[in-house]
C-alpha cells in the first residue's frame, strides 16, 4: 500500500505541511505533553512550595528571612554541581530510565524535608533535593529536540513550561489549604504536612514515566512505520544543518555563554517572584494563608494564557528574539510597579501578574534559542550548560531578595534589583543574531 506521504520528498521551507504531517504532530503532541506537563507541575510544586511553607515554618524553626532565602537557594547549588552529568547520561542511557529515576529521589526527599528542625538540616535537604532533580528540565528540552523540528519545538516548549504556572494555579490554593487545615493534626505543623503531601505525586509519577515514556520515536509502537518516517526525516533535515561541536567547544563556546546569561537573568526573576511571591502578597496586609493561596493563583493563571498565545504568535511568524524581549520588558516593568504599588493589595496584584505573566512567558521562548543551533551530544551538553548556570540565579534571586529585605526593611529594593536583570536578559536576547535562531 502507498503511503500517505513521501517524507523523502517533504515540502520545504514555507510551504504548508500536509495534513498526514499535522495529523501525527497532534498524535505525537497528544502522547507526549500531557505526561511531560504533569511531571513538570509536580516537580515545580517540590521545588517552590518551600515559599509557603515559610509562612510557618519561619516562626516554628526561628528562621530569619536571610537563613530562608539561603536554604531557598542552595537548591541550585546540588542542582548545578549534577546537571550536565545528568543530561549526558540521559543521552545515553535513555529519558525513560533517568527522569523516572529523578523524580522518585526527589520525591522521596521532598517528603522527607518535613524531619527539618535546623537552619542545617534545611540547607542540606534543599542541596539534596537540587542534587536529585538536576537533570530534569534540561532533560525534557532535550528530549523534544529528539521528537520536534525547531519551527515546532518553540509552541511544545511553552505547553511543556505552562506547568510552571499552572503549579501556581494550582499550588497556590492547595498549600495554602494544606497550611490552614492540617496544623496540628497528628501532632505535625501544617507546613510538615505540605512537605509530605507534596512529594508522594513526584515518586507516583516516576513510576508513570517508567511505564508511559518512549525513549526515541523508533521506539513508540503507538506510531506507524509512515508517521516513524515522516518524523524521523524531519528530525534529520535539521539536524543536518546544525553544527555538532565537541564537548571542549560546547563548554568554551561564547554562543552558549551568552545564552546562559540571557538565562540566568530571567530565572532571576523567575525564582524572585516564585519563592517571595506568597510574602509579597502578606505585605499588602492579606494574613490568612487559604487567601493567600488563592490569590497567589491569579498570576500564575493570566501566565498560562500569555504563554500560549505568544508561543502560538513566535512559532507562526518564525520570530523568535522579541518574542522573548518583549515579556522580559513586561516582566521588568511589573517588578517595579510592584514596589510602587506595594501598600494596595489589587495594585500590587495587577503588578505582580503583569510580573509573572512577562516572566514565565519569556522562559519557554528562551529555549528556542539554544536548541536552534545544537546539536547531539554538544545538545545535551550544551542545555545542561546553559540551564545549570542560568538556575545559579535560583541560588543567588532568593538568598539576594531575603538579604537585602532584612537589610532595609522592605521588598522594594530586592523587586528592584530583579527588574534590573529582566531588562538586562531581554537586551541581550535582541543581541542574538536573527540569521542564528529564527527557523
Amino acid at each position: 500500500m502507498a503511503s500517505p506521504v513521501d517524507p523523502l520528498a517533504m515540502p520545504g521551507a514555507g510551504t504548508p505541511p500536509s495534513t498526514f504531517e499535522e495529523a501525527t504532530y497532534r498524535k505525537v503532541s497528544w502522547r507526549l505533553l500531557p505526561l511531560l506537563l504533569l511531571c513538570y507541575l509536580v516537580a515545580y510544586l517540590d521545588r517552590v512550595n518551600v515559599g509557603f511553607a515559610k509562612l510557618q515554618m519561619a516562626t516554628d524553626l526561628h528562621l530569619s528571612d536571610a537563613v530562608y532565602g539561603l536554604g531557598a537557594g542552595v537548591f541550585f547549588i546540588g542542582y548545578f554541581l549534577f546537571e550536565v552529568p545528568s543530561n549526558l547520561i540521559l543521552h545515553r542511557v535513555g529519558a525513560r530510565l533517568w527522569i523516572a529515576r529523578i523524580m522518585v529521589s526527589w520525591g522521596v526527599i521532598s517528603a522527607l524535608t518535613m524531619f527539618v528542625t535546623t537552619p542545617t538540616m534545611f540547607y542540606a535537604m534543599r542541596f539534596l533535593l537540587g542534587l536529585a532533580e538536576a537533570g530534569f528540565f534540561p532533560g525534557i528540552i532535550l528530549y523534544l529536540t529528539y521528537w520536534y523540528p525547531a519551527h515546532r519545538r518553540g509552541r511544545m516548549t511553552t505547553w511543556f513550561m505552562t506547568a510552571v504556572a499552572l503549579s501556581g494555579v494550582v499550588g497556590g490554593p492547595v498549600s495554602g489549604y494544606i497550611l490552614k487545615t492540617c496544623d496540628g493534626l497528628n501532632g505535625w505543623h501544617g507546613w510538615q504536612w505540605l512537605f509530605v503531601l507534596e512529594g508522594l505525586p513526584s515518586i507516583a509519577c516516576g513510576v508513570l514515566v517508567w511505564f508511559a515514556l518512549v525513549d526515541r520515536i523508533a521506539h513508540a509502537r503507538w506510531l506507524t512505520d509512515d508517521e516513524k518516517r515522516l518524523l524521523e526525516h524531519n528530525i534529520d533535515v535539521e539536524e543536518a544543518g546544525k553544527e555538532e561541536m565537541p564537548l571542549a567547544h560546547v563548554l568554551s563556546s561564547p554562543r552558549v555563554w551568552l545564552m546562559s546569561l540571557i538565562y540566568f537573568s530571567f530565572v532571576m526573576g523567575l525564582y524572585g517572584v516564585s519563592f517571595w511571591l506568597p510574602t509579597l502578597i502578606k505585605a499588602t496586609g492579606v494574613t490568612d494563608a487559604f487567601a493567600i493561596g488563592l490569590l497567589s493563583a491569579i498570576p500564575f493563571a493570566v501566565a498560562v494564557v500569555a504563554m500560549i498565545v505568544v508561543a502560538r504568535s513566535a512559532d507562526k511568524r518564525r520570530e523568535r528574539r522579541w518574542h522573548v524581549a518583549l515579556p522580559g520588558f513586561a516582566g521588568a516593568l511589573g517588578l517595579v510597579l510592584s514596589v510602587t504599588w506595594a501598600h494596595d493589595t489589587w495594585l500590587a496584584m495587577l503588578s505582580l501578574t503583569i510580573a509573572t505573566a512577562g516572566i514565565l512567558t519569556s522562559l519557554p521562548l528562551f529555549w528556542s534559542l539554544p536548541t536552534a543551533f545544537l546539536a547531539g551530544t554538544g545538545a545535551a551538553a550544551g542545555i545542561a550548560m546553559v540551564n545549570s548556570i542560568g538556575n545559579l540565579a535560583g541560588f543567588l534571586s532568593p538568598y539576594a531578595v531575603g538579604w537585602l529585605k532584612q537589610a532595609t526593611s522592605s521588598n522594594a529594593t530586592g523587586m528592584v534589583l530583579l527588574a534590573a536583570f529582566m531588562l538586562l536578559g531581554a537586551l541581550l536576547a535582541l543581541s542574538v543574531p536573527a540569521r542564528l535562531v529564527n527557523k
